[in-house]
């Protein structure tokens, strides 16, 4: 992978050298930003905030419940039992399985989800490990080799800077 990127000690710093690299042509899908802590109160700090995770886990939600229902119901309804004039179907009872059951697929559908989002378990992308200390990266992968320069030049622009490449 080749690379270019600064390691930014503060918040705005790190701003202006996405605005610059925003300015030399590149959208905000091709500025890799990590940092260790949260940015919220920087714009950079939003991109990419959108994520089906809520969605996925209340579809894994769903598809729990309906397994609970569905379990509970043709196991009850597969082998009748005289009860006496009583339902067949209890519901008390089997609202622990569905509830449980609920669960069960809310959150394997999140951990899931939440695997597949991160990238956990993919030895790819952009990491120096002066973020681990605090530093905040920003950078451009793979970037065409006639605008490295370029990039380069927009990521040095704020003071205090260390800029690598890859």
């Amino acid at each position: 992978m080749k690379a270019v990127y600064g390691l930014y000690a503060d918040g705005h710093a790190a701003q202006q050298a996405v605005n610059r690299l925003r300015a030399a042509g590149l959208g905000d899908a091709q500025i890799t930003i990590l940092s260790a802590q949260p940015m919220e109160d920087f714009e950079f700090g939003h991109i990419d905030k959108r994520s089906w995770m809520w969605w996925i886990a209340c579809g894994g939600g769903l598809i729990g419940m309906a397994t609970g229902f569905s379990l509970t119901w043709l196991t009850e309804t597969s082998w009748p039992i005289n009860v006496g004039g009583l339902p067949i179907y209890a519901w008390w009872p089997n609202l622990i399985i569905i509830f449980e059951l609920t669960m069960l697929g809310a959150i394997l559908a999140t951990v899931t989800s939440l695997v597949a989002s991160a990238g956990l378990g993919r030895s790819r992308g952009l990491y120096d490990p002066e973020v681990s200390d605090g530093a905040i990266l920003v950078g451009v992968e793979d970037p065409a080799a006639d605008k490295v320069g370029d990039f380069r030049q927009a990521l040095e622009s704020p003071s205090g800077a260390r800029v690598k490449t890859i």
